[in-house]
């Protein structure tokens, strides 16, 4: 028994060390902010929607083989985003058993001159986070990257001089490489060491001018309540947290209504992208602490990706309780409550299903959408009730997670007429509906029963 499972262990790493030589050259272009100051943009001008993934401890818990094993299938289900932490703790070590930096200050890094994946004692904890980025270039995902997790910071354990130099360590080593993003921060709010997150930015920015930088802030804030005027914030990034309605205790009180974050960041000025960075997780429990209540499933995690991303988002990012701390058979106990492993994890269908919301988003016009609401007649509900639309020139999606009744005020693009048909975020099918007139009120009646999760997208057309 012991044999064939070693055995089956060494053809799998042989399969992925044939897939990590096969793959040639890099996919990704460095990122840009679109003309309108919404959206992203790849190096050619194109539309890139983000797709994000929360592998936050992917340096320090996979292997190099396990790392391909997860980027390939990231890629293949659309991902295009991986948003992980280059250290966790100053404490950090690879599962080779390199260190990232002496004595746990971020100026000493423990760096050595060579790098081969054929010989690990040749190569250093900062050689594995390169290959992993690279290899995730290579598959057309972007890394996300934070220097420091914020609890560090908080603790004192990173003065602003110390920040100065690790950050431009950061900039120099990585700011040839095309697939990177900065994410400053680190689940914080950014007026805990006010004075390091400014000089992590403004740093990054000075030596490394071409790549994104924006703020991962503590759960049920905005990066935009600190940072919106700085000039190296690019982008603004929420986190709408993991609690109930009724477990929201701040005083906005959004609770689940991550739209609302999306909204107040798409109103500020001057204009800036916006995306909710993490909404709850599928597998993690309601609230996030105690593991006995209720877990957010696929139904949650697709309300929140729609509901965001009609807003006005310029993206999405998806997480899972197992995954974004890779639990393994070897971890004496899982964090959360995850009730499975990551390798199982995997293929949770939240995730299967975001690729559906990001071919819809490119499947029309794409810097011209905008959020609507004005499309919706009468009342546009509230809680899971919420209905929330967004449009282009020649279209307009209509998000409904509960498939209650949609009333639409028409004229809202162009063409005397428009073709109307239903989209599942479910499975990625399109059933048509018809061609109305493009006048008037129109009522349309989702496919099913009205229940949470029985979600749809009516989709309107003008036909020319």
């Amino acid at each position: 028994m012991i044999r064939y499972f070693i055995g089956g262990i060494f053809l799998l790493t042989l399969i992925l060390l044939c897939n990590i030589q096969k793959v040639q050259g890099q996919l990704v272009t460095p990122l840009a902010i679109s003309e309108n100051h919404r959206y992203f943009a790849d190096g050619n001008g194109n539309p890139f929607f983000w797709m994000g993934d929360t592998g936050w401890l992917l340096f320090t818990k996979l292997t190099r083989e396990e790392a391909v094993w997860y980027l390939d299938d990231r890629a293949q289900k659309g991902f295009n985003v991986i948003q992980v932490m280059l250290l966790h703790d100053l404490s950090a070590t690879s599962l080779y058993g390199d260190s990232a930096l002496i004595k746990g200050d971020v100026t000493h890094l423990l760096l050595t001159k060579g790098d081969s994946f054929d010989h690990p004692e040749e190569y250093d904890y900062w050689d594995h986070v390169d290959f992993v980025i690279d290899q995730a270039g290579k598959r057309g995902i972007y890394m996300a990257l934070v220097p420091v997790w914020g609890s560090n910071v908080k603790a004192g354990k990173v003065s602003r001089e110390q920040a100065e130099v690790y950050a431009r360590f950061l900039a120099h080593r990585y700011k040839e490489r095309p697939n990177i993003i900065w994410m400053n921060g680190g689940d914080i709010r950014g007026n805990d060491s006010l004075s390091v997150w400014n000089t992590f930015g403004e740093t990054l920015r000075l030596n490394d001018p071409n790549h994104l930088i924006t703020f991962h802030p503590y759960g049920r804030t905005q990066s935009s309540i600190w940072f919106h005027n700085e000039k190296w914030l690019d982008f603004n990034l929420c986190q709408s947290g993991h609690r109930r309605y009724d477990q929201d205790d701040t005083e906005q009180r959004y609770g689940e209504d991550n739209w609302r974050y999306v909204k107040a960041d798409y109103q500020l000025l001057p204009k800036k992208p916006v995306l909710d960075g993490e909404p709850s997780y599928e597998g993690i429990p309601q609230g996030l602490h105690d593991s006995t209540q209720p877990h957010w499933n696929d139904d949650d995690i697709r309300r929140y990706a729609y509901w965001s991303v009609f807003t006005g988002a310029c993206g999405h990012t998806y997480g899972n309780n197992a995954i974004m701390q890779f639990y393994k058979t070897t971890d004496n106990a899982p964090a959360y409550g995850a009730k499975e492993f990551w390798t199982e994890a995997i293929n949770d269908p939240g995730a299967s299903q975001m690729i559906y919301l990001k071919k819809l988003m490119l499947s029309r016009s794409y810097f011209d959408r905008i959020p609507d609401q004005s499309i919706i007649a009468g009342s546009q509900g509230e809680k899971y009730d919420y209905q929330i639309a967004t449009q282009g020139k020649n279209y307009a999606f209509i998000y409904t997670y509960t498939g209650k009744n949609i009333l639409i005020n028409t004229g809202k693009i162009k063409g005397d007429k428009i073709s109307a048909s239903w989209y599942s975020p479910r499975d990625g099918n399109t059933t048509t509906i018809g061609i109305f007139p493009n006048s008037g009120v129109l009522e349309f009646n989702p496919p099913g029963e009205v229940k949470n999760g029985n979600d749809w997208v009516l989709i309107l057309d003008s036909v020319e």
